[in-house]
This record gives C-alpha cells, structure tokens and sequence, in this order.
C-alpha cells in the first residue's frame, strides 16, 4: 500500500525544484538565451516531460476527492526519479559550458548543434543505465567545445550510443586502453576464467566483436604505409597444417585496435571536456 501522502511530497518537491531551477541562468543576458535555447531543446525531446508537469501539479489537489491507484502513483514516482536526473545532467553539461567560456556561445544557439541536443536526449531518454546518460552528456558537452569531427560524425555517434550496450563499451574501453590487444587478452581483463567454445558466453563473445567490427569502431591492427595504406599480408609460401577445429573465440595471435572513428568515439563519449575550438588536435582530459 502506497503511502499518498509521502508520495505527493516526494513528486511536488522534484517537480518545483526543476521548474525553478537556475540551470540557464548567466551573465550576461545573451549567454542566458543561449542556455535557454539549449535546455529548451533538451526538454523538448523528451515526450513525457509535460505529462509528468502537469499530472504533478494536479496530484495533490486530486488526492484530497479521488482515491489515487496504485499505478499511477508508481508512475509519478518513477517518473519523478527521472526527472531529478534528468536535472542532474542538464547542469552538468551547463557547469561545463560555464568553463569553456563564452567563445561557445554561437555554437550553442546554432541549429546545427540543437539537432544534436535533441537527438541526444532522445537516447538518453531511453538509455537504461547512468553509464550511457553520462556518456550522452560527455558528447553535448565535447561536440560544444571541439570541432574535432563533423555534426554528421557525431549523429553516428548518437547512434552508435543507442544501438551498443555496456557489453560492447568494455570491449571498446580495454582495446582503447592497449593498443594490439588480442581477443583472449580482452576477455582475461574483463571476465577472467574462459568458458567453453560451445558455451552462450562465448557466442556473445563472438557477436560483440563481430558488431564492433562491422560497425566500424574496431578492427585487426594491420601495417601501413607512408600516405596510410593498409599493406596486404604476405602469406608464407608451402602448405600449412592444418586443423581440424575452427579458430577460437578467445584467439590470442591477432592484436585488435580502435579504427579513427572509435578512437574518435572514445574522445567524446568516455572522456570529459576536450577544452579547445577549432580544427587541430586536441588532449581529453579523462
């Protein structure tokens, strides 16, 4: 049995600790429309923002005449929690706005990066860990401050953090924490004792690389040459032996890095802040 009354208070304090929060407030007034604008597009990319605002601000008015069910209560509640990190995030991204400065200020109010806003909130909206809504808000919060890559680069991005899960996020943080690392080397540090070639862990295994592979944020390290090329492999002349199983999931011959894009992908989402504008190299801060 839900206690009504607790649950009033909890949603009537999280929605009017959001509705007058200062997260767009600055100095001067045009950096204020420019925050404005960008949590005004946050917002407006999450549907069930003004539902949730509205059903809050009846709830204890309807509580006193109607008998609340149970369900509805469970969705204010779950919806109130939301919000708060919803809230959470927005201000982390404005705090670091603040710290890049004001030279930002006309990227954020472009319609180009409002698009960004609001296909980032989307997944975050259906993101089902903080590690990924983190992740968003380290893209919204990078793509502001660098141009190392294009908007249309970091809508793959966007994607990429909406199709993958946490699974694929260690593989990706271990190849990009030991350049050449090997399939056996990256299960060791992750998992630990190997299961069987047969076993489900292992075909998942096998389906993380794979989708990191054919989506282009992974591959086999391959040589080079002065212009980048990558130069064919030369085959040992004679006959090999050969075997009668198939090569494993855990093989530990083969060195796997990140290709451009997934180290890109890395400086975005699982780094803070990249603190430079404009073309050019630049060092994340982890």
């Amino acid at each position: 049995m839900f206690d009504r009354e607790i649950i009033s208070l909890n949603i009537q304090e999280e929605a009017e600790v959001f509705l007058r929060t200062e997260i767009a407030k600055a100095s001067p007034s045009d950096r204020r429309r420019a925050f404005e604008k960008f949590v005004t597009a946050a917002l407006g990319s999450v549907p069930w923002i003004g539902g949730f605002l509205s059903a809050a601000g009846n709830f204890k008015t309807e509580e006193g005449a109607l008998r609340i069910d149970s369900l509805h209560a469970q969705w204010l509640e779950e919806h109130a929690r939301k919000l708060g990190k919803l809230r959470t995030t927005l201000e982390s991204i404005v705090d670091r706005f603040e710290n890049l400065g004001e030279t930002i200020d006309e990227r954020i109010q472009s319609e180009e990066y409002l698009q960004l806003v609001r296909r980032a909130f989307h997944v975050w909206d259906e993101a089902a860990t903080d590690e990924k809504r983190r992740y968003v808000g380290n893209v919204l919060a990078n793509a502001a401050g660098t141009r190392l890559c294009s908007d249309d680069v970091i809508r793959l991005f966007l994607d990429w953090l909406n199709t993958y899960h946490e699974s694929h996020f260690a593989v990706i943080r271990t190849i990009y924490a030991k350049r050449g690392i090997s399939r056996f080397e990256i299960w060791d540090q992750i998992y630990g004792e190997l299961p069987r070639e047969d076993s489900a862990e292992a075909d998942l295994y096998r389906f993380l690389i794979r989708d990191l592979s054919t989506g282009g944020v992974i591959r086999q390290d391959r040589e080079t040459n002065h212009v980048g090329q990558f130069l064919r492999k030369h085959r040992p002349k004679g006959r090999q032996p050969t075997s009668n199983t198939m090569e494993s999931a855990f093989e530990d011959t083969k060195p796997y890095v990140l290709t451009g894009l997934g180290e890109q992908f890395v400086h975005y989402t699982m780094n803070e802040v990249v603190t430079r504008i404009g073309p050019g190299p630049a060092g994340p801060t982890a």
